[in-house]
């Protein structure tokens, strides 16, 4: 199941900075801002699709293993 977590971990973490990135660039008040708010905002995305990963990784292996 790690490795199910790794792959998806890996996606799910550059899609939520992705999306974070784009508020923050196309939001005036937070585009003033952002040389400090990328790297904190992409640094929380991969924080935050670590336990996102593992629950779609356990979904995906009870889903597989029947």
């Amino acid at each position: 199941m790690f490795k199910i977590a790794a792959v998806v971990w890996i996606m799910l973490a550059v899609t939520l900075a992705g999306i974070s990135l784009l508020v923050i660039v196309t939001v005036p008040a937070l585009a003033e801002q952002a040389q400090f708010l990328i790297p904190v905002v992409c640094g929380g995305a991969m924080v935050a699709a670590m336990p996102l990963s593992y629950l779609v990784a356990r979904r995906i292996s009870a889903a597989t293993s029947s």
